[in-house]
């Protein structure tokens, strides 16, 4: 392998080609270093501007952070609402009852109520939340109220409801009903106390529910039973008023006695007719025993047409077989309005059994617990986040300056 020489560098190179006569080639000399760089005004804007921008906020953040900012501690909690469905013997009414029916559930009532200002209020009258969450600061500030994390003394309920989102974190899963709560103070035992005082509260709205749902349902199986009362004493009025005016118990059977007269009459008959012919062929037709069988015949018949009459086999008016259709027709309504009492009787019983226990209740999976060391603030990491932030807008500040000055030159 032909090895290459290497070039012997010259710091004037010959020129080659045609040259120009008019033109006067001048050989470069060697190159100069750079001189050096200088603090110019920008440089010094630009280090202020770090210094204000970035500097000061991160380390007055930290100053406030590590000396003035006081420890809060974490008290957590967690329940789900139960509902004790009715047995098996109100669903055998039918429907009659609906004691356990219910189209907004529960638990997204008490989630919304967690985080309403009725909640707020009644906290603020039974522990003086205001009080609780404006506590003095770390050391050496003990005498002054923290003003980044603690409510300010004071301050209306309205404040106090939007400072209550800071304090008291509430989780809820839709699908298995569970809610979960998380609520910070600036003493364990007030974190404790302030979480107590929300599951008691959310155990009285519970129950306050359970108390209207159990009188809505009282109050209707009363209204249903005591409409089934006037049915039955109207009907029963009824069936006393059509027996006072036809004279009679029970037409049912006093229609078996006159249908049971009415084929005797028939069996008399056919006997009367069989001997008033047994004799025409044995006597004289001027035998007085002729005359006699006919006027018995006469009679049988006029009995039988009265009571055929009776019975409304003729048609004739108020016939007997209409009035045993009314007073079916009554009996029919009398029973329908016995059976309705009874099963109104029936729901109202089991209204007030339902009442006498607890049908919705608050199952706790974790009481509030006594916090024992601070979780917040995060010291650190809320730094880190001054820090990024102040980075970023310092960064694009002077990204801006830059971009205006290229543009104006």
């Amino acid at each position: 392998m032909t090895r290459l020489k290497s070039i012997p560098r010259d710091p004037v190179l010959p020129f080659h080609g045609t040259a120009d006569p008019g033109l006067t080639v001048t050989p470069l000399g060697p190159r100069q270093p750079a001189p050096r760089a200088r603090w110019a005004r920008r440089h010094v804007a630009l280090a202020l501007s770090f210094g204000l921008c970035v500097l000061l906020p991160v380390l007055l953040s930290a100053g406030y952070l590590w000396t003035r900012a006081a420890d809060q501690y974490a008290s957590e909690a967690g329940f789900a609402v139960r509902r004790e469905e009715a047995g098996a013997a109100v669903e055998m009414l039918g429907g009659l009852a609906g004691l356990s029916g219910s189209s907004t559930r529960d638990t997204d009532i008490l989630y919304e109520y967690l985080h309403s200002r009725r909640l707020v209020a009644e906290l603020e009258a039974d522990l003086g939340l205001s009080v609780l969450w404006s506590k003095p600061g770390a050391e050496p500030f003990r005498g002054e109220t923290d003003p980044v994390f603690a409510f300010h003394a004071g301050g209306s309920l309205e404040e106090l409801h939007r400072y209550w989102g800071r304090r008291v974190q509430v989780s809820y899963d839709s699908r298995a009903g569970l809610i979960a709560l998380r609520v910070t103070g600036f003493a364990p035992a007030d974190a404790q106390a302030i979480t107590v005082a929300i599951v008691a509260r959310a155990t009285a709205l519970i129950n306050e529910l359970s108390d209207v749902a159990r009188a809505d349902a009282i109050r209707d199986a009363a209204a249903d039973l005591e409409a089934a009362e006037g049915r039955l004493r109207l009907a029963r009025a009824q069936v006393t008023a059509f027996r006072n005016q036809h004279q009679l118990v029970d037409p049912a059977v006093d229609l078996q006695t006159r249908a049971g007269l009415l084929g005797n009459l028939q069996a008399q008959l056919a006997e009367a007719l069989i001997a008033l012919d047994l004799l025409r062929e044995a006597t004289r037709d001027d035998d007085p025993r002729l005359a006699q069988g006919a006027r018995r015949v006469a009679v049988i018949e006029d009995r039988i047409a009265a009571e055929q009459a009776k019975l409304g086999l003729e048609g004739a008016d108020g016939a007997f077989a209409s009035v045993v259709g009314q007073y079916e027709a009554l009996m029919a309504d009398r029973d329908f309005a016995e059976r309705a009492y009874a099963a109104a009787r029936t729901a109202y019983d089991m209204a007030q059994a339902e009442a006498r226990r607890q049908s919705r209740y608050l199952a706790a999976w974790q009481k509030p617990t006594l916090p024992e060391t601070a979780e917040y603030p995060r010291r650190a990491r809320l730094l880190a986040m001054v820090t990024g932030f102040a980075l970023l807008f310092w960064g694009l500040a002077v990204l801006s300056v830059y971009a205006a000055r290229d543009r104006r030159g």
